[in-house]
């Protein structure tokens, strides 16, 4: 569908807007500004839950959101390369797009069509053809988040399937990038399976020796106090105090489908 709307369109410039998201009236302008540039090749938006106040997943979800956008992608913008441009609002230069087109339409992974995780696919080519990738905190688009736990974890098993797939295709273009780009690669990767080997370690102290381990919670509640303390004083909302429940879900729902998504690549 987006190939079709794309080789049929006219404009300089392409949006990408997904079915569920509303945009804030000045979003068009907002990411068309800094599009200027002919250097940036895609400029995503700020998301946040449009259904946040539903259930107490969607209010999580919408600070993952902040985080993700105003921790993640701003400091990747601000080495010229975020490496997703979400899909739910994101800005394409048009003849960036056609002269990727080719590769975009026959997605791979060992031999097999692939064709989860669009938007981070999409933007891995922009950056391997040479444009920036931005993103524009100011222009804010929100969009219908998952509101149950079924629903949320099948979004998860694509995106964790997708970043999996698209880091190993980013590896060749990192080395041409700044160097916190190919820190902030590693540092997403080991920093989970250190997490993984956390709680794996603490698992196995309280089977043989039947004494749970307290060092080990004791750093993660530590770290996860210290990064839900730095969210609520950065946007200014007690309200990411609350994020500590993340961490939860984390260890328990999300290193385990991330496991089987890495083992279910093909």
């Amino acid at each position: 569908a987006q190939i079709a709307a794309i080789t049929q369109s006219s404009g300089d410039l392409i949006l990408n807007v997904d079915s569920d998201t509303t945009l804030a009236p000045d979003v068009v302008s907002k990411l068309a500004h800094i599009m200027r540039d002919p250097a940036v090749g895609a400029a995503m938006g700020q998301l946040k839950a449009s259904n946040q106040k539903d259930t107490w997943l969607t209010r999580l979800i919408d600070m993952e959101y902040w985080l993700a956008c105003n921790e993640e992608r701003a400091a990747q913008a601000r080495f010229g390369a975020v490496m997703c441009c979400c899909g739910p609002c994101a800005m394409y230069r048009r003849s960036a797009m056609l002269s990727l087109l080719d590769q975009y339409e026959t997605q791979l992974y060992r031999g097999k069509p692939s064709d989860f995780g669009e938007d981070r696919h999409l933007t891995i080519l922009m950056l391997s053809a040479g444009f920036r990738t931005e993103y524009v905190p100011s222009a804010i688009a929100a969009t219908v988040v998952p509101d149950t736990i079924g629903i949320y974890l099948r979004q998860q098993l694509r995106w964790a399937r997708s970043t999996f797939r698209d880091t190993l295709l980013a590896l060749p273009v990192l080395p041409g990038l700044d160097r916190y780009l190919t820190l902030d690669a590693i540092g997403q990767n080991v920093g989970l399976l250190l997490l993984a080997l956390s709680v794996l370690t603490g698992i196995g102290q309280f089977a043989l020796t039947a004494t749970l381990p307290w060092w080990t919670i004791l750093v993660i509640g530590s770290m996860t106090l210290v990064r839900c303390s730095v969210a609520a004083y950065r946007a200014r909302e007690l309200r990411f105090l609350g994020f500590a429940l993340h961490t939860l879900v984390n260890i328990f729902l999300l290193i385990p489908l991330k496991v089987y998504a890495l083992c279910t690549l093909s």
